[in-house]
């Protein structure tokens, strides 16, 4: 029997009447993916730039998250088309390339992601998690339809060509990325910086007016409640590692008394 795939997160975003809420998977782990994909949250990041995930990890992940009602996104560790022709063939129906600077990356990614004549990407669907191994009915020829592709906007060179970027066709939305931008602008570390915020909201205003997703990293819950106040349409607001450190972190501030300190010595 022909089968169906997932509805993407352009089509979540354009339905959505308030921000959706995500998180980071940072950790490779198949327990963690299914715990916080049955949380409640809209959707998930299965990291690959920054987190030691593999093909195989994002396609196992994938598997575990579609039982639950949460979308999936991919972020791929670099733009190139073999690693997004790979990561779609595993199944992802919604990436996230990061380090997008210019129009120019913004087309080769939009052409990573489609089939030719429109784009570059290997036909292999038969063979792969995509098209079901050939149980998704004419899955070639309408793959872009399945398919949603995001961007990321990091640095100061990607703010200047915003607009430039977001215009290009199939690319449906953009994250912006405070902690490289605050980087690239000469102050790491600090993502409130009125400069960097400036930045992003640059970017949030050039997105509305072309029509455009916008949304944004912020793992501060004052950050995140302000760039929503500011328009933000999607938010991610932790990730499976931060929440392990953090809540263990306070487990040893409640319960070892202070003047211990021969666990943290030990590092």
């Amino acid at each position: 029997m022909p089968l169906r795939l997932e509805s993407t997160f352009r089509d979540r975003l354009a339905d959505a009447d308030r921000p959706l809420i995500g998180m980071w998977l940072s950790t490779g782990s198949l327990l963690n993916a299914e715990i916080c994909a049955g949380s409640g949250l809209d959707w998930l990041l299965i990291d690959m730039e920054h987190g030691p995930n593999t093909l195989t990890t994002v396609q196992q992940q994938l598997q575990v998250i579609a039982a639950y009602p949460v979308t999936a996104v991919v972020r791929v560790p670099v733009n190139d088309a073999v690693v997004i022709k790979q990561v779609l063939d595993a199944g992802a129906q919604n990436l996230l390339v990061p380090m997008v600077a210019s129009a120019d990356e913004a087309r080769a990614a939009v052409a990573a992601v489609r089939y030719p004549p429109e784009g570059v990407r290997g036909v292999g669907s038969a063979l792969a998690r995509s098209g079901r191994w050939g149980r998704v009915a004419g899955y070639v020829p309408s793959a872009s339809e399945t398919i949603s592709l995001l961007v990321q906007i990091e640095s100061s060179d990607a703010v200047d060509a915003a607009a430039e970027i977001i215009a290009v066709d199939g690319v449906d939305g953009v994250l912006v990325g405070p902690a490289d931008l605050a980087a690239s602008m000469g102050v790491p570390g600090q993502q409130w910086h009125p400069d960097v915020l400036a930045a992003a909201h640059r970017v949030f205003d050039l997105v509305h007016d072309a029509g455009k997703k916008v949304g944004v990293n912020a793992f501060d819950p004052k950050m995140a409640d302000e760039y929503m106040a500011a328009g933000a349409d999607f938010v991610s607001v932790s990730a499976d590692v931060t929440l392990l450190a953090r809540g263990s972190e306070a487990l040893a501030a409640r319960f070892i008394p202070a003047s211990d300190g021969s666990a943290a010595d030990a590092y």
